[in-house]
């Protein structure tokens, strides 16, 4: 989802990646810093996004995350892989008794 994000929005700092993805969700999910950052920080680590220091919205100093060229390759990579196990799941929830005959 962080990746996605990114992608999709472009730069954003940690508050706002939190925010956005509770709006896509339909507020449906949320991202709490204690389990965001850490994520960020792997993913940094990781090569796939990049951060520097900039200034919010709010004139505060704040970190701010982009995606990357390995970023993106593991976007891409996740993807397919979720997709693939959403057409697995989806066969199985489609089985009636009839079909194992």
């Amino acid at each position: 989802m962080v990746l996605k994000t990114l992608e999709v929005l472009g730069p954003l700092h940690g508050y706002g990646l939190s925010r956005r993805i509770s709006q896509i969700s339909g507020e449906l999910l949320f991202v709490n810093q204690g389990t965001l950052y850490p994520l960020l920080l792997k993913l940094e680590q990781e090569g796939a996004i990049a951060s520097a220091w900039g200034t919010s919205e709010n004139n505060r100093k704040a970190r701010y995350y982009e995606l990357t060229e390995a970023g993106r390759r593991q976007l891409q990579a996740e993807t397919e892989h979720w997709d693939q196990t959403a057409a697995i799941i989806s066969r199985f929830c489609k089985v009636t008794a009839g079909d194992l005959s």
